[in-house]
């Protein structure tokens, strides 16, 4: 074959390769939406967090868009908007779709229910995560812990909750189980997005807030409007975030990527705790300085919420086969960890004491 000729046809198959390895060396790029504003203390940080995170572990592979909440959808569209490929990622609460979903709350919290470690455990060792998978598979979507805020307050009143009868009434920002609580004791809850929850309190639409804790509150100034700090925060003894993935996107990475994004939502979820502790204890000092008053739920207020509590998870094991089978693997996880939760809460207690 003449040197031209050659010459020729090595350079035509040369160019004919080049697109196919650019485009095997571009980075896939995904968006991310979530259910936060952007940067709001605790969950917000730890989507954008995550998105860093998944950046550079990838090397620059797989390269996730954060857009906050409202940007592309609004706080509570994120599922569907991943759902129905919108976007490929998203960084929500599961309990925002308990509505959709009933007992999508527990892959978030439950009312008198685990801590952010024994939650973690039921994730990861007790069949929570194949049940959570089982949940979001119909919709096309599948989910990590993404973070957690760790456990939080009762939320933020205007005039403290003396009596259960201050409870009838009351119209409160609240979600998940907690919310179902609420009326079931006559109160109005209202689901309203985290960054909207201010606004809300200032113009008079409700009377009292339940969102996370000390750090996530503070810069929504709830304090301002009511100033009555309740606790414990029964009905959200945990703060876990989600991280939901499109199966489709999910399919088409390789393996080492799918264990680049897993390993970097359990890293986020470590880091949320973190920053939780830390975060939650100079807020507190903050705010009690600005005129926030901690006070506890009285002891028959607690025992009502107890009973309606045990009411609607009855009713919710009720719905269907796959409500009953998450609610009754949480309740077996919570009844395995009783016994040493309580050693290890007095062991910390006793060594504080001292």
């Amino acid at each position: 074959m003449p040197t031209t000729r050659r010459t020729l046809l090595a350079a035509a198959a040369a160019t004919l390769a080049a697109p196919a390895i650019a485009r095997a060396d571009a980075p896939l790029r995904w968006r991310m939406i979530t259910a936060w504003s952007r940067n709001l203390p605790g969950p917000g940080v730890s989507a954008q967090r995550l998105a860093d995170r998944i950046n550079v572990m990838s090397g620059g592979r797989l390269l996730i868009e954060l857009f906050a909440a409202g940007q592309i959808v609004p706080a509570f569209g994120v599922f569907e908007a991943v759902s129905t490929g919108i976007a490929e990622m998203g960084h929500a609460a599961a309990f925002f779709w308990e509505g959709k979903l009933p007992a999508a709350s527990f892959f978030t919290t439950a009312p008198f229910g685990l801590d952010p470690l024994e939650h973690q455990t039921w994730i990861d060792e007790r069949g929570g995560q194949a049940l959570w998978d089982e949940l979001y598979a119909p919709f096309g979507l599948r989910a990590f812990l993404g973070g957690n805020t760790g456990p939080c307050m009762g939320g933020w009143f205007r005039k403290p909750v003396e009596s259960v009868a201050d409870i009838k009434g009351l119209r409160i920002r609240a979600q998940g189980l907690g919310a179902e609580i609420y009326e079931a004791m006559d109160a109005a809850a209202i689901a309203i997005s985290p960054g909207d929850t201010g606004v809300a309190l200032e113009r008079g639409t409700i009377d009292a807030v339940e969102l996370l804790s000390p750090v996530n509150d503070q810069p929504l100034g709830l304090h301002r409007y009511a100033p009555y700090y309740h606790m414990p925060g029964f009905n959200k003894p945990n703060g876990a975030s989600e991280a939901l993935v499109s199966l489709k996107a999910w399919a088409a990475l390789p393996a080492d990527l799918q264990a680049i994004v897993r390993n970097a939502c359990a890293a986020e979820h470590a880091a949320g705790l973190v920053d939780a502790a830390r975060g939650n204890a100079a807020a507190l000092s903050t705010l009690i300085g600005e005129g926030a008053k901690v006070v506890s739920f009285p002891p028959e207020v607690l025992a009502a919420f107890r009973a309606k509590a045990a009411l609607v998870l009855e009713r919710k094991a009720g719905q269907n086969d796959l409500s009953a089978r998450i609610i009754a693997s949480y309740a077996a996880a919570q009844a395995s960890g009783k016994t040493w939760g309580r050693i290890e809460a007095y062991m910390a207690q006793a060594l504080r004491a001292g």
